[in-house]
């Protein structure tokens, strides 16, 4: 922990801080790789800092606390790993509870660097102008991009990213085959990595600094004794700490080692890897789907090591289409970072990249029944128990539910998303976000109105899941759980169905408003499908027409806006269009529904094939 004698006096009056946010790790560290450069550069020690901020720990808009006990309990975890594994590098972590503004500057000489991770969204980057005000004359704050797997100069849009699509798909098409690996402002040491064999264009991980390339200041120029417990946490009022049920699919913990452990077990042969596209949507199992979004989450993965961790998959063992889905996911993860830089603030209101909200018909009532899963509707309220007993949902079932508290009830977005904000352990606040603007149909994007019933009989036929964390419903049987309101009375005294509450929406009026022009659009579709394969007829010679009445069905008013059908005009004749056009074409008609969506990719295949 000495600094080398090598350094001069007048370095003892300047440091390099490295100020760790939400990167927790050692490897592919851009923050602490740079520190190491600078250090030697300028012959000063380097001292990695965290700092709990009391704002972190206080309250929403709506008064709700901001942090809950799961996500509270992980973050603490995760820096006390930091610290431990720094120290095995020869360094440590300097831990402070406060204001950084306030905890900061007085560490930083004149002369000094400070560096941290780049932040792209509003609370987070006044928090960095704040810091960076109060800095001594002389010192400076240098931030760097390190949270996404490609790296923001790598991507072929301008600096403002105002020609960057709010289109996921559209994103992913133009990123993919276009970023190229560039080297700006990267530490020298980023050339000494060896490139990825597949020419994919993403740029390599960072070593892990060695040992000694991080010395630390002087004895006496601070104390890094202090190791917080969670007494210390700076909540604005008391949390208890809570432990995970044991219906929880998974126990977290926090920390860089932990995220490694369960990022080699998901790339293990015949592990999660090999199922992830059938099993990704199943509601219970540890490996249903890799979890490893909390570690993500807090920084303590690395999104490349992911990536070449799923390559190495790749090369040893096969490439599928659930190695194809891990890089999917991290792409998604980017996009949704890259959108919250280029919209701003208009994430965070309630008009969203809209910036028109719709009048709110639900109140505090229908937010209250969705937030304590008390709508008497299974799906969503098996889902909203969990995430109060566990800090966890699958992917899938957050859409369900933010599509159910929006659309269906009714209830602004924002509560929503701030409830998600304090009970998932795996927040990210682009993620988060971004996923419930869309949710609410305030996106550019086309909305994805999710039918619950139809999603929980897709997801989970026989019920388990809803057994599992409605235990009013613990005995009725098979599918019958899917639909309790449709039980007898006998049946609820046989089942003991005592206490689970009556729908507070009319399922019927719900199922019929949530899908009937689809299925009519789906229906369509299906049969001028159907007639390509069999008239046996050549995809490059027959012309493709869209009935009057079905464009009728898709522009009407019933479901999307004009502006997002996709009723070609004049008609599409295939010898235009490839049949992956066409694919994509027919996945835009059937719209609204995910179930739908996936029987016209089967008749696609089908078409294509003949």
């Amino acid at each position: 922990g000495m600094v080398p004698s090598g350094l001069s006096s007048t370095a003892m009056t300047r440091v390099v801080c490295a100020w760790l946010q939400n990167d927790l790790r050692v490897h592919d560290s851009v923050v602490l790789v740079r520190a190491a450069e600078a250090a030697h550069l300028l012959q000063a020690p380097v001292l990695p800092v965290f700092v709990f901020d009391p704002r972190h720990f206080g309250r929403t808009r709506h008064g709700r606390l901001k942090m809950g006990p799961f996500r509270a309990r992980f973050l603490l975890q995760s820096v006390l790993a930091l610290k431990r594994r720094l120290r095995e590098l020869g360094s440590d972590l300097l831990i402070h509870i406060g204001h950084p503004e306030k905890v900061l500057p007085p560490l930083l000489k004149s002369g000094s660097l400070l560096l941290t991770q780049t932040e792209v969204t509003s609370e987070e980057r006044d928090a960095d102008r704040r810091v960076e005000a109060a800095l001594e004359a002389g010192s400076s704050l240098e931030r760097c991009w390190g949270s996404t797997l490609y790296h923001r100069d790598d991507l072929p849009f301008d600096e403002a990213l105002t020609d960057m699509p709010d289109v996921f798909t559209h994103f992913k098409n133009l990123v993919e085959p276009e970023v190229a690996c560039r080297a700006n402002e990267v530490p020298t040491t980023y050339h000494d990595q060896p490139k990825l064999e597949t020419g994919m264009k993403v740029r390599p991980c960072l070593p892990v600094p060695g040992e000694g390339s991080l010395p630390l200041p002087p004895p006496g120029f601070a104390s890094f004794d202090f190791e917080p417990t969670w007494e210390d946490l700076p909540f604005s009022t008391g949390v208890n700490q809570s432990s995970l049920e044991n219906r929880g699919v998974l126990e977290f913990v926090g920390g860089e080692d932990v995220g490694l452990a369960r990022l080699h077990h998901c790339v293990a042969k015949d592990s999660v890897i090999s199922t992830y596209v059938a099993t990704r949507n199943h509601m219970l199992g540890a490996d249903a789907s890799t979890k490893l979004a909390p570690w993500m989450a807090l920084g303590c993965v690395s999104p490349r090591r992911v990536f070449e961790e799923v390559r190495c998959y790749e090369r040893n063992v096969m490439a599928n289409a659930s190695t194809y889905w891990f890089t999917f996911s991290l792409m998604a993860r980017d996009f949704f970072r890259f959108q919250a830089a280029k919209h701003g603030t208009a994430v965070f209101r309630e008009g969203g990249l809209l910036g028109k909200a719709p009048t709110w018909r639900g109140g505090d009532r229908e937010f209250q029944l969705w937030a304590d899963g008390r709508t008497g509707f299974p799906l969503v309220d098996a889902n909203m128990r969990e995430l109060q007993a566990t800090g966890w949902m699958s992917n899938r079932d957050r859409q369900n539910v933010a599509s159910f508290l929006a659309l269906d009830l009714g209830v602004d977005w924002r509560r929503g998303a701030d409830w998600f904000e304090r009970w998932l352990i795996d927040y990210d606040v682009c993620s988060n976000w971004c996923n419930w603007v869309s949710a609410a149909d305030l996106g550019n994007g086309r909305v994805m109105r999710f039918n619950v019933l139809r999603q929980s009989m897709m997801y989970d036929p026989e019920g388990d899941y809803l057994r599992h964390w409605l235990p009013e419903l613990r005995g009725v049987p098979g599918s019958k759980v899917q639909e309790p309101w449709t039980l007898t009375e006998s049946e609820r005294e046989v089942y003991a169905v005592k206490s689970y509450p009556q729908p507070c929406l009319d399922p019927t009026i719900s199922r019929r408003a949530q899908g009937s022009h689809v299925r009519e659009v789906a229906t369509c579709a299906k049969r001028h499908l159907m007639e390509v394969t069999r008239a046996r007829v050549s995809v490059s010679s027959r012309p493709f027409r869209v009935s009057a009445d079905c464009a009728k069905k898709i522009n009407g008013k019933e479901g999307g806006r004009s502006d997002r059908t996709a009723v070609p005009s004049p008609p599409v004749t295939p010898s235009s269009a490839s049949p992956t056009i066409l694919m994509c074409f027919f996945l835009t008609l059937v719209g609204d529904d995910p179930g739908q969506r996936t029987t016209l990719v089967h008749f696609t295949g089908i078409a294509r094939a003949g």
